[in-house]
């Protein structure tokens, strides 16, 4: 297989670009650093479009390396045939190849097994091939009777060589195909209860059918989970008849005395054998391909939330709510420093909720705190409650906002929680860390394994080597389209960055703790470890904002350093005065003399140059930056004083196959089913919504007992 032709084919994308990326991609260069610069080599493709290239031709890979071991598998039994041979080389899927293979493969003891043991297989092969004046299946199997063998009677005979007819036939490549094919279309998934009396989260599955080809990914994987714990009972349903027919078509011959007994091998071999494997088959696909599409919209999801706008500078308490133990309280500076810490109980008697407030009015103003994150999970609305009556009563500007806290319990119980906080217990911790994602979603959620963050939809049934990968790929983007500081970034934050594994990044912690700061990005190669190649990957996701190189804070990799100082010379500039503002002059000098021109001049490509000048724009900066900022409150409202028609700004929190969850200030998210999203027809909410932006929203209705709220953005 030509890996090139394919996926040029594939993904519409330049021969020669793909060609490059997989030069890159073998040569050891994370995609990261691809994406980022090596932009000429791929026509500035952006990085999901490279790691979807990477994992195809993993995927492609894989496949040629199947084939090859199923092709010498065969030969090694001397049964390759130049049919099988031309099957193998047309295959296009893993299921095909696998087809092919079938009857090869090593069987365990089946009825087919046996009967060929007891010397039945050519009667089976006479029977089967239906030749004009062959005598009946019942005449030729009298020569087969042979009691020290085991059979005793014709219909012995007969039996075992329709065994062996059945096996064949299930074990028949084109059959299964054509039989998948139609299955796929014309299948129907039904689900029954388990138990009529126990009720469930599923019982809109205790009567249920979709046919295969329409059915969703979200109602696949709901139903898979009902069926795993009990409460569901699944089946395919299909039209046997035209299974049958199918089979008959490429089995019998017409006018043969062994028709009918052929016939009722088939539908032995359709009933016994095909079926129940091709309805494990299609349901592992159905579940697969709804597992692909969940770990997307959990990948998307995951992004928009690793890259929300960061609450920067501002003093921030973090609240982890609760009842029995108390609120946790903690106070950390603007760069996430902890100032304080205390324990407050404002869901127990009036005495201790007064004293409780005392608590953390008397924090707010000795520390200049400017917003509160309460985390969302146990007796959070009761807190929030309690803090916006606190806002109310002070004299002090004061906003709060409800942070996911998913995945927080974890981080506080962990090895790196302790190792970062030994002198606070671990529920002093969560209130750490739910500030802190508050002040830098990505510098704080890149310490929780990525399925405990919330923010997708049946996350713990998906394949986790899958899952892992894809939402790993995700933490990686979004890092190092950031960037970090050298300086301050912790353990966990660096291992993300291209090139730094978690030994390097353990190094350079270790190395900063006992030399300091690094004064310069060149300065991280005294690092152990830290070789010309994790360098050369990495050097332009880190930041040094202490250094005297402006270009250290910036997204210019050292290997561009010259060109960069080149096109500020051939302007008369000098890298000090970058921080004077002299991009946008650069920019229109640029267009006056054309860009290919200065191209030349500086011996450089265009998006190298494009992305040159963007980082002399803005020296440090930060993408998240750009987009609009969390939305802080100042009140609360209850969800009894909802009312249908209703206009409310609210927050996405998470979208989901069916709709998106939004947080209107009312503790309880509110569900915008798909269809109440916008007037246009959409395939998936993802295409209109992300993970916190911040939308307009009108109440359809509201369910108080149920704590439901269903919402319009139309």
């Amino acid at each position: 297989m030509n890996f090139i032709e394919v996926l040029s084919e594939e993904f519409k994308i330049n021969k020669n670009y793909i060609e490059n990326i997989v030069k890159l991609l073998d040569d050891g260069n994370t995609i990261p650093f691809i994406a980022r610069y090596r932009k000429e080599a791929h026509g500035s493709l952006d990085d999901q479009v490279i790691r979807q290239v990477s994992e195809r031709l993993e995927y492609l890979r894989n496949f040629e390396n199947r084939k090859d071991e199923i092709f010498d598998l065969i030969s090694n039994q001397e049964a390759m045939t130049d049919e099988i041979n031309k099957s193998l080389n047309e295959a296009k899927t893993l299921s095909e190849l696998e087809d092919i293979y079938r009857p090869f493969r090593p069987k365990r003891k089946t009825r087919a097994s046996v009967a060929k043991e007891k010397g039945l297989g050519p009667l089976a092969d006479y029977i089967f091939c239906q030749e004009k004046g062959h005598s009946s299946p019942e005449v030729e199997a009298i020569k087969y009777v042979d009691i020290e063998k085991g059979v005793e009677t014709v219909d012995q005979a007969l039996a075992g060589a329709s065994d062996i007819i059945a096996e064949n036939i299930s074990d028949n490549p084109k059959i299964r195909k054509r039989l998948r094919v139609v299955a796929m279309n014309q299948s129907i998934v039904k689900s029954v209860a388990a138990d009529e009396e126990k009720d469930s989260v599923y019982r809109q599955y205790y009567n249920f059918s979709e046919p295969v080809s329409k059915i969703a990914g979200h109602r696949v994987l709901a139903i898979d989970r009902g069926e795993k714990e009990g409460f569901l009972k699944v089946n395919l349903e299909f039209d046997s008849s035209k299974a049958l027919n199918i089979i008959y078509s490429e089995v019998l011959k017409p006018e043969c005395s062994s028709t009918d007994f052929i016939k009722l091998a088939a539908e032995d071999s359709y009933s016994r054998l095909i079926f129940p494997s091709l309805e494990r088959e299609i349901r592992n696909e159905l579940t697969d391909k709804a597992s692909v599409q969940a770990i997307k919209v959990f990948s998307v999801n995951l992004r928009q939330l690793l890259m929300q706008p960061p609450v920067k500078g501002k003093v921030t308490m973090g609240l982890d709510p609760g009842y029995r133990t108390g609120c946790k309280v903690a106070v950390v500076d603007g760069t996430g420093k902890v100032l304080d810490t205390n324990v407050i109980y404002p869901t127990h008697s009036e005495e201790k909720i007064s004293k409780s407030k005392e608590v953390i009015k008397a924090l707010i103003f000795k520390h200049n705190v400017e917003v509160i994150a309460i985390g969302n999970g146990t007796a959070s609305k009761e807190t929030e409650i309690f803090v916006s009556e606190i806002i109310k009563s002070i004299d002090k500007k004061v906003y709060y906002m409800i942070v996911n806290e998913a995945g927080a319990s974890v981080y506080s119980a962990s090895k790196l929680a302790a190792k970062e906080f030994p002198e606070f217990d671990l529920t002093l911790r969560s209130a750490i860390s739910i500030a802190r994602r508050l002040q830098d979603p990505l510098a704080e959620l890149v310490k929780i394994d990525p399925k405990s963050i919330g923010v997708g939809q049946y996350q713990h049934d998906m394949k986790k080597k899958y899952l892992d990968e894809a939402l790993s790929g995700v933490v990686e983007d979004c890092v190092n389209s950031v960037g970090v500081d050298l300086n301050t970034a912790s353990a966990p934050l660096l291992e993300k960055v291209s090139g730094i594994n978690s030994s390097i990044a353990k190094n350079i912690v270790l190395y900063r703790e006992e030399n300091g700061e690094f004064k310069s990005r060149s300065d991280v190669k005294k690092v152990p470890k830290l070789g010309k190649k994790a360098f050369e990957q990495s050097a332009g996701f880190l930041r040094v904002p202490e250094s005297t190189n402006i270009l250290d804070n910036t997204g210019v990799h050292p290997e561009s350093y010259n060109s960069a100082k080149k096109l500020l010379e051939l302007f008369g500039y000098k890298l000090t005065d970058v921080s004077k503002g002299i991009a946008s002059d650069i920019k229109i000098k640029i267009k006056e003399i054309g860009l290919p021109t200065v191209c030349e001049k500086i011996e450089i490509g265009e998006p190298t140059l494009k992305d040159i000048i963007n980082e002399l724009s803005k020296p440090g900066r930060d993408p998240r930056d750009e987009l609009p900022k969390p939305m802080l409150r100042e009140d609360i409202m209850d969800i009894k004083d909802l009312k249908p028609d209703m206009k409310l700004k609210g927050t996405v929190r998470n979208v989901i196959d069916f709709g998106a969850f939004i947080d209107i200030g009312v503790h309880q998210d509110g569900l915008v089913h798909i269809s109440e999203i916008c007037d246009r027809f959409i395939k998936h909410p993802s295409e209109v919504l992300k993970v916190g932006d911040i939308v307009d929203v009108r109440v359809i209705s509201v369910d108080v007992q149920k704590n439901k709220i269903s919402l319009s953005m139309k």
